[in-house]
């Protein structure tokens, strides 16, 4: 429990346990003695369902795509709805599979025989209006028509006439007047067929003509004949005198979406019926087959109304424990982030030696001990600039205070200006410039301004020249300076900084190496990496002192004497050098026999 993840996690979840036992129990006071099922959804919500339903069928074939439109009025209704065949196979249903359907079949949708219980407005013929089948005029047709029907309706508003354009569920325009009252009337303008025009509007018919979309179209025209046929045809099965195999039916009766009469004087019930039978066999393939509508029943109601009391009792309840474990979860986090945040404030205020008491474990405790690292860090590190400020003012002042004694006692006439003594000056010029351009050198790395311009080159004339460049004063030193490459491995590198680096662990290996000894410089691939080893036989170095060997002003004679050390920056610069490259720097040391410094640097380094 001492996480911060386990304290939040426990902290919710006992919120949440309060919580669903509250709710728990307002369901349970809610429900105990007043649940009562619903039956169904109302009559209104069925009727919605199967008059969608009834148009999909109206317009597809089959009932393949069905089951997008289902869901959707699953969903807008909250019903389930499901379709099944009259073989039984389920078409579609909007409830997870395997769940079994309602007891009750609630309506048969079949655009050709409607339910007059769901749809009391049906045709005489339950016939659904919108099932046209051949009668469905193309893309093409329908915006010619509704061209001309336009072009006809702003005519008869230039003569005084209100009209209306509305479109049928075959496609075709209809035109309606509408009545000074604001209601509409059947306009005189042409039926669906050549007809002659009725004699109320002569105005209207003599200017504005509607042949262009009263004619049938060539779709019209074939379903038409086709419906004669299939009358006639029926009617001869009966024993009807059909004439020529056909009843007359024209457009002006097929246009009718309501209670459609055929055209005839005193029809009876056998004409009726063909009509009606020929019909349903024109749209049959057409239409999507009949199919069995299951809808279930609504979700369950709740009957008794909870009490006030009761209701603010238990959210009281809720609020005073959700509060009580906050404050105590809070509580515990806060005290050790107010530590933090003193401890900051004293580090802000020039106290590095500020820390933090770590007294658990978990979250909390890993950013206390990171604070703690990062306050002895940034401790270490003033000490270290207040150390290399001391370093670098004692490392100029000796240069500077021989210039200066010098020059003045020229100046006081004590010491002549000779070639000697100009030598003598150049020289301390030079070691200053020398500490000025390795501290820049160092500067730029810390900075990540050491700029590198690799390249291929070839380790074993790197080495000669290293080696050519030091060999003066091996010699003069009693020293022999020997390269050994191995198979001259491939290398990526800045030839200048790599021949700084290794200049640099040459100078050293002369400076500490007595007369007699030897210096080997040597290179060898080792995997992806290349090797470069500069061992000497020289006095070695005590296994304290190795961590400090690449530490900037560090040597290991404190006295700083010229004739025994540098400036103490050489090797923090390889390191540097060699860090720059992606690599390491590394140093092993049997003290009185050999001492041999190692770079690590990858083959292939990114220009």
């Amino acid at each position: 429990m001492r996480s911060l993840f386990a304290r939040l996690l426990t902290s919710s979840a006992v919120v949440a346990v309060c919580s669903i036992t509250a709710t728990a129990w307002l369901a349970a006071s809610s429900t105990s003695g007043a649940i009562q099922q619903e039956q169904g959804q109302t009559l209104a919500s069925d009727a919605r369902i199967n008059n969608s339903l009834l148009g999909y069928a109206s317009r597809h074939p089959d009932w393949s795509g069905v089951a997008g439109t289902l869901r959707d009025l699953a969903a807008q209704n909250g019903r389930r709805i499901a379709l099944v065949t009259e073989s039984g196979a389920l078409i579609a249903d909007s409830a997870t599979a395997g769940t079994p359907l309602p007891a009750k079949v609630s309506a048969v949708v079949d655009p050709l025989a409607v339910d007059v219980t769901l749809v009391p407005g049906a045709a005489r013929d339950r016939i659904d209006p919108r099932a046209v089948g051949p009668f469905l005029l193309s893309a093409r047709d329908r915006a010619r028509l509704r061209k001309a029907a336009d072009t006809y309706a702003a005519c008869a508003g230039r003569t005084g006439q209100a009209v209306q354009v509305t479109v049928s569920n075959t496609g075709r325009p209809l035109v309606t007047t509408l009545s000074q009252g604001g209601g509409q009337e059947p306009s005189p303008m042409p039926s669906p067929v050549p007809s002659p025009v009725p004699a109320e509007a002569p105005a209207v018919v003599d200017v504005c003509d509607a042949t262009v979309f009263s004619t049938p179209t060539r779709t019209e025209k074939a379903a038409l004949k086709q419906l004669n046929l299939l009358v006639g045809k029926c009617l001869k099965g009966k024993g009807k005198d059909a004439g020529r195999g056909s009843v007359g039916l024209d457009l002006t009766w097929v246009s009718r979406e309501k209670q459609p009469m055929p055209p005839v004087a005193e029809p009876d019930q056998v004409i009726s019926s063909c009509i009606v039978t020929a019909r349903r066999e024109q749209l049959d393939p057409y239409v999507a087959p009949a199919a069995y509508l299951y809808i279930g029943s609504p979700a369950e109601g709740t009957g008794q109304r909870i009490p006030l009391p009761s209701i603010a009792g238990a959210a009281l309840l809720v609020l005073v424990l959700t509060v009580g474990v906050s404050v105590m979860a809070a509580r515990r986090l806060v005290k050790p982030v107010n530590a933090l945040t003193h401890a900051a404030q004293r580090m802000r205020d020039g106290d590095s030696s500020a820390r933090v008491t770590v007294r658990t474990t978990g979250e909390i405790s890993e950013l206390a001990t990171a604070f703690n690292e990062m306050s002895e860090h940034l401790q270490r590190m003033e000490e270290q600039r207040k150390a290399m400020v001391s370093d670098i003012s004692h490392e100029l002042r000796t240069p500077l205070s021989n210039l200066r004694g010098w020059l003045e006692a020229t100046q006081d006439g004590v010491a002549e200006l000779d070639p000697a003594l100009i030598a003598s000056l150049v020289e301390e010029i030079l070691l200053l410039q020398h500490i000025v351009d390795d501290l820049q050198e160092l500067a730029l790395a810390d900075a990540g301004k050491l700029r590198l311009h690799v390249e291929p080159l070839h380790l074993g004339d790197l080495l000669d020249q290293v080696t050519t460049a030091h060999r003066g004063r091996a010699e003069a030193a009693g020293l022999t300076l020997t390269p050994v490459v191995t198979d001259d491995p491939p290398l990526t590198a800045d030839p200048v900084r790599l021949r700084q680096a290794i200049g640099n662990l040459v100078t050293n290996s002369l400076r500490y190496t007595p007369r007699g000894g030897h210096i080997t410089l040597g290179a060898r691939q080792d995997g992806d990496q290349v090797v470069i080893e500069v061992t000497d036989t020289g006095v070695g170095i005590r296994a304290e002192h190795l961590p400090h060997v690449f530490d900037r002003f560090w040597r290991a004679e404190k006295s700083r004497n010229r004739q025994t050390g540098g400036s103490g920056l050489g090797l923090a610069i390889v390191r540097n050098l060699a860090e720059a490259h992606g690599g390491t720097a590394t140093v092993a040391s049997v003290p009185g026999v050999r001492t041999t410094f190692t770079l690590r640097l990858p083959s292939q380094q990114d220009p």
